[in-house]
């Protein structure tokens, strides 16, 4: 049947006329079949000297199992999710990234951050990342390197040269404060905008729109220049300076924690307080 799918007459009689040298054409107009159809059935079956009718269609067959095979994929395994339903853990995931997505995140990076938060260790290795999310480690790579520059994952090397990245749950914390100081730093670059332009002309009046703005939302978000939450702040960052190796230790004890523990808790405190 024209534009119907080769049957194995059809593939015969075009292993006989290719026998007995007839084109392409001649082949196509004596099946009622487009050129195309024929060139590219036997251009993918061996050309015109190695045509065969019977491995053409064995090859059609597989070539059609895979395809039917690939249409139902088994779904990825959910490392660090045991115990739960693993598409449940996937769609929520996926649903994760979306929110992420729509608030700025790229994409891939969102679902890498996504694939964390709903692991219970909150780290996984690239190749894990990678098998979860089908995606080749090259783009697991660029979106780690991506969301390692907001502070939002570590990178950590184990055994055998392999890479962890990892989260913990100070992670939006680090993210609130990195924000509030963005804030600010827009708030004071408007400021010398408006110290430049004058503020009774138009530009200068738009970028002191602009500074009232991110600096009632830096003072918002921050407790407002004079707040206790500022005081408090300022407290602790005096406290992380003072940290001396021993009463770093004495600090893991009490809190039950290994020393590398709160080695990384003590540098991050540092870095959300400066």
């Amino acid at each position: 049947m024209p534009g119907g799918r080769l049957t194995d007459e059809d593939r015969r009689d075009i292993a006989s006329g290719l026998a007995r040298g007839l084109g392409y054409a001649e082949i196509a107009r004596r099946l009622g079949r487009p050129t195309s159809t024929i060139t590219r059935e036997v251009g993918r079956n061996g050309g015109a000297r190695d045509y065969r009718a019977d491995r053409a269609h064995q090859a059609t067959r597989r070539r059609a199992r895979r395809r039917r095979s690939a249409t139902h994929p088994e779904p990825p395994v959910v490392v660090g999710a045991e115990g739960r339903d693993p598409r449940a853990v996937l769609a929520f995931a996926e649903e994760f990234a979306a929110a992420m997505v729509g608030m700025g995140l790229p994409r891939m990076a969102a679902r890498v951050l996504a694939s964390l938060v709903t692991t219970d260790s909150g780290a996984l290795t690239a190749a894990e990342l990678a098998g979860r999310l089908r995606v080749s480690p090259a783009s697991v790579s660029k979106a780690v390197g991506y969301l390692e520059g907001l502070e939002l994952l570590r990178r950590e090397r184990g055994t055998r040269r392999r890479e962890t990245y990892s989260i913990d749950d100070d992670m939006w914390l680090r993210t609130w404060l990195t924000s509030a100081r963005t804030n600010a730093l827009l708030a004071d670059t408007a400021q010398r905008g408006v110290d430049v332009l004058d503020p009774a002309t138009p530009a200068g009046a738009r970028l002191d729109h602009m500074r009232r703005f991110f600096a009632r939302l830096s003072d918002d978000m921050s407790g407002g220049p004079t707040s206790v939450g500022g005081d408090v702040v300022t407290v602790l960052a005096a406290l992380v300076r003072a940290v001396t190796p021993e009463a770093a230790d004495q600090l893991a004890a009490e809190l039950g924690w290994p020393p590398d523990r709160v080695a990384h808790a003590l540098h991050d405190a540092a870095q959300v307080t400066r």
